[in-house]
């Protein structure tokens, strides 16, 4: 049975010209209700019947850009990138009818809000979607994502994922550009060993995220490979409590994607294991703050202690030490995701294209110390 205004405001206890402004935006309507509504809409899976509203004709002008955090530079560079190839007044593709309205729409690492987002541009009818990041590795995460995706695809919209592996099921997808997050910590990890290191801490991100898993495999397989995987059990997160996604090994420690995290994780491993002579974080944000943490702790970079990280985001290079880091060519990845998402490029063979990573070495890390 379809699903109508009325039963959207009876499931947010609104009345319906509060939904309607609330999906039309044209009325200042109290956040909370507003969350209220998009969760109503989100739950009955309502969509507007094209016909019904003067909407449908426009909507294929709307591209969304989904990111965890704009604030982010590893997010913002690649949504960026991506709307220079969508459209616009200034694109260059000299096409007329060729623009596109690019909306970055900001979840907050929140799975909720990621749906949500998908029901609103599902019924505004994007004409493409471009999903940056890792995702969350939540069965019942992934099973809601692949329906939506499915029912857009279905409607017209393009998808396709940047920087994130596609979905154990779900055939939606126009194409997937992963990175080779895996391959890069391992070769960070390879890198520090070749130096002479033999106890390395590693400051990790969220574990349900599978930038997180993948990079962290990647770090463990070259202990395994340089027989150095034989830590202690007894891992957990930034404040020392563990849990049930605590890693077996107490040089891991979990946290946010953030310098506060860096901060605390770094002093949390120097804690454990004060003989650590190198530490690789989750991105070179986390470095940041593992380098300020060591500094606090009076000791020196690299000759103390090595410090890693990933992404390669502009202020890597001009930190002091430079950090070694490993290099994503973000800007060309969201820039092909738009040309992916607005048909000016042909899908790679079988939809997914793994784009490799570059171990970029500068003066954060050295031989260690005697």
């Amino acid at each position: 049975m379809t699903v109508t205004l009325a039963d959207v405001a009876a499931r947010a206890r609104v009345s319906p010209a509060t939904v309607s402004r609330v999906l039309n935006g044209n009325y200042p309507v109290a956040a909370s209700t507003r969350e209220r509504v998009l969760r109503a809409v989100d739950d009955l899976d309502y969509v507007l019947n094209g016909p019904a509203s003067s909407l449908a004709a426009a909507t294929s002008d709307l591209v969304g850009i989904l990111v965890n955090d704009i604030a982010d530079p590893f997010f913002g560079i690649m949504a960026g990138a991506a709307q220079t190839q969508i459209g616009g007044p200034g694109d260059g593709s000299g096409r007329a009818g060729g623009e596109k309205l690019a909306v970055i729409c900001n979840t907050g690492g929140s799975p909720e809000r990621e749906l949500t987002y998908l029901t609103l541009l599902q019924r505004q009818r994007a004409a493409a979607v471009v999903l940056t990041g890792g995702a969350v590795e939540n069965p019942a995460h992934q099973a809601a994502m692949a329906a939506k995706l499915a029912k857009l695809a279905d409607a017209g919209t393009r998808i396709v994922f940047c920087g994130r592996p596609p979905l154990p099921e779900g055939d939606a997808l126009v194409a997937a550009l992963t990175f080779d997050n895996r391959g890069g910590g391992r070769r960070l990890t390879e890198h520090l060993i070749s130096l002479g290191h033999r106890r390395i801490g590693y400051v990790a991100g969220p574990p349900e995220r599978t930038t997180t898993r993948h990079r962290l495999e990647g770090h463990r397989e070259a202990l395994r490979a340089a027989g150095l995987d034989d830590s202690p059990a007894g891992g957990g997160t930034a404040d020392g409590s563990g849990g049930p996604a605590a890693d077996d090994d107490r040089l891991v420690v979990h946290g946010p994607y953030d310098r506060r995290s860096g901060y605390e994780a770094t002093l949390e491993l120097l804690r454990r294991a004060p003989d650590v002579t190198a530490i690789v974080a989750a991105n070179d944000t986390v470095a940041l703050g593992a380098c300020a943490a060591v500094r606090d702790q009076g000791m020196r970079i690299p000759q103390d202690i090595s410090v890693a990280g990933f992404d390669d985001l502009p202020f890597s290079v001009d930190a002091v030490p430079a950090l070694t880091t490993v290099r994503l060519p973000l800007f060309e990845a969201g820039a092909r995701a738009g040309r992916l998402a607005m048909g000016k490029e042909n899908p790679p063979p079988g939809g997914i294209a793994t784009i490799a990573a570059e171990l970029m070495i500068r003066g954060s890390t050295a031989t260690p110390r005697d």
